[in-house]
């Protein structure tokens, strides 16, 4: 830092910030640390009595802020996102497009234990529409040691494997196929009042529905119908009713009957404790492609958010869901029921 006279401050870095008072009008910083002088601003400093000035100076092993930014941007920032200019040490990242975030939690922490710098970013995990605010990163002092900001750049990288830390996932078109099960929905004793509200889930993604049977608590029709929709080209199936341990409830061994590869059924969520989900490797002319087979539960009939919110935008994503990761889904699994239901922007799903 040095003291240099106002008049001569073009291209000079303000080490701090300029405030203007005018009495009964503004009390605020006209100029903000950090803010490089151009010729115009001369005037204005001169006239809030600024005739000399205390700038940064480059020295060897130091960086500005706004460097530190452009190296915590180039850490952060995946495919299909926008960046802020660097301005008083901070970049904000945003999205480009529709899609699933994902968030790598070491990578994260790594940064973020080195001090003086600093990465926060949404849930990773949800869905995020096009222009949302992903991430903001900023340098905390001035100027930032580059020895730091490199060994904070190899952390990231040895926890993320050489990837951002931040991904976004773009949504991708889905056929899908509904199996409704049930007794009292295949004889018409009620009305089947399941299948309107997936419907209305769907239709918050690009999704096509290209088929829809119901059957009664028969497992191999089910089974058979399963196959049916993967076979008519379903990237997605999902099975209605039937999910619970009743003997008469058997849509869990007709999902298991049908050869897909079980992930897990039951998940510490409620509501949605009896959730099934499984994945069906499809093959057709030499090409491969893998099916998500979900069994929903009845309470996602009339709870308004449950499990099947936090898997389904993964599943429109094509991110793969792990067993372990539905595991870890007990720590903020529990929705509150809300009379006001503010979702996402609560805790639900989002413990881990």
């Amino acid at each position: 830092m040095k003291l240099i006279r106002t008049v001569e401050a073009e291209g000079a870095v303000l080490c701090h910030d300029i405030t203007q008072i005018i009495r009964g009008v503004t009390k605020d910083a006209v100029f903000r640390k950090g803010h490089i002088v151009t010729k115009e601003d001369i005037p204005v400093l001169l006239s809030v009595g600024k005739d000399q000035l205390y700038v940064w100076e480059q020295e060897e092993g130091l960086l500005h802020e706004n460097d530190g930014a452009e190296i915590l941007c180039q850490m952060c920032r995946g495919d299909h996102m926008a960046r802020s200019e660097a301005r008083e040490g901070k970049i904000e990242l945003v999205a480009e497009c529709d899609g699933l975030l994902k968030v790598d939690n070491q990578g994260l922490k790594a940064v973020n234990g080195f001090g003086e710098m600093m990465i926060a970013s949404r849930h990773g995990d949800f869905a995020v529409k096009k222009g949302d605010k992903l991430a903001g990163t900023r340098i905390i002092p001035l100027v930032i040691s580059q020895e730091k900001m490199e060994g904070a750049k190899k952390a990231a990288m040895e926890a993320t494997g050489g990837k951002p830390i931040l991904e976004l996932k773009p949504f991708v078109h889905k056929k899908v196929g509904i199996v409704t099960t049930g007794n009292e929905v295949f004889y018409g004793r009620i009305q089947d009042t399941f299948t309107p509200v997936i419907r209305q889930k769907l239709e918050e993604f690009d999704t096509e529905v290209i088929d829809h049977v119901i059957w009664n608590d028969d497992d191999q029709k089910v089974t058979k119908s399963i196959l049916d929709m993967i076979g008519k080209g379903a990237d997605v199936v999902i099975c209605t009713g039937g999910m619970s341990v009743d003997p008469d409830d058997k849509t869990p061994l007709a999902i298991k009957n049908t050869g897909a590869r079980m992930v897990s059924y039951g998940a510490p969520v409620l509501p949605g404790a009896m959730f099934l989900l499984a994945y069906y490797e499809a093959k057709k002319e030499g090409q491969k492609r893998t099916v998500a087979i979900m069994g929903l539960p009845g309470c996602v009939m009339y709870a308004k958010r449950t499990i099947f919110d936090l898997v389904l935008p993964r599943v429109m994503a094509e991110d793969e869901v792990h067993k372990e990761e539905l595991a870890a889904l007990g720590q903020g699994g529990l929705c509150l029921n809300c009379p006001v239901c503010t979702f996402p922007n609560c805790g639900f799903g989002k413990g881990r």
